[in-house]
């Protein structure tokens, strides 16, 4: 079964995961800008950052077959330094308009503190004034139903922000029923020792419908399974769910939510395949 995984962080991976995601049936990923394993000095290191993302991760992607698209930001880890940020965030347009970008993420909250409640609005302005789509980080553990609910005020207080466009990334049994019930997309990542796993997130599918919900393996630094979709694929399977459901959360949803992008180019296999004969 083909997939796409919306939300995976392969700056942090080796070559040959993208070797084993192809194999395994993924055609595309979506990557979030996000921390990289400490804090940067300067605006210019991120600039770097966003020239691997939208440059490089492409063509390595690209060996093996695999659709790569990104999204830029500064991340809520680095989101206390409200200087830094704020220089980062005015040399994001720069960017916005390369192939492949579909918008501002990951952002959102860390320790839910106040300079990060500032940078995350002042993402939203840019994601307004610019017309792009939004990828919300919630924070881990003990601080994730009150950062989540955080989030969701400060979205649901801007008119200008169209729910449809957003995804809230993340979720988990406490907080998922906030985020479809506010109309927003949710977002489940799948991780070995902490966040989702698969067989509870299909426990959120049976719960709620397939609608609005996508599935992601994140790849962090930490221990994680780029290929955690394809765990979810098979746990879907072993509770005896048919294969278009499982197909419409792994392939049909994610195109669904970035085909909202301008700059989502995506080229389907079955367009490959009658473009071949």
């Amino acid at each position: 079964m083909y997939y796409f995984d919306p939300h995976i962080h392969m700056v942090s991976r080796v070559t040959d995961d993208y070797e084993t995601l192809a194999k395994m049936g993924c055609i595309g990923v979506s990557e979030p800008a996000f921390w990289a394993g400490y804090d940067r000095g300067s605006a210019e290191g991120f600039r770097d950052y966003f020239r691997q993302l939208t440059e490089f991760e492409p063509t390595r992607a690209s060996w093996y077959g695999i659709q790569h698209y990104t999204w830029l930001c500064i991340n809520a880890k680095e989101a206390e330094n409200v200087t830094l940020a704020r220089e980062v965030i005015a040399m994001i347009p720069e960017f916005l308009d390369r192939p492949g970008v579909l918008g501002i993420g990951e952002i959102g909250l860390n320790k839910n503190s106040k300079n990060e409640a500032t940078i995350f609005l002042e993402h939203l302005d840019l994601a307004a004034e610019t017309d792009q789509q939004i990828l919300i980080h919630t924070p881990h553990l003990e601080d994730k139903y009150q950062g989540t609910r955080m989030i969701l005020d400060m979205l649901c207080h801007d008119r200008r922000i169209d729910r449809g466009r957003v995804c809230v990334d993340h979720v988990e049994e406490h907080t998922a029923r906030m985020v479809i019930e506010n109309g927003f997309w949710a977002g489940m990542t799948l991780y070995p020792v902490s966040k989702c796993t698969a067989e509870r997130a299909v426990d959120l599918v049976e719960m709620y419908g397939p609608e609005r919900f996508l599935v992601n393996s994140a790849g962090d630094w930490g221990p994680s399974r780029p290929t955690a979709v394809p765990d979810f694929i098979l746990a879907m399977r072993r509770r005896g769910h048919p294969e278009q459901l499982i197909r419409r959360v792994v392939y049909e949803n994610p195109l669904q939510f970035f085909r909202q992008s301008r700059n989502f180019a995506f080229t389907s296999p079955e367009s490959r395949e009658s473009a071949a004969h």
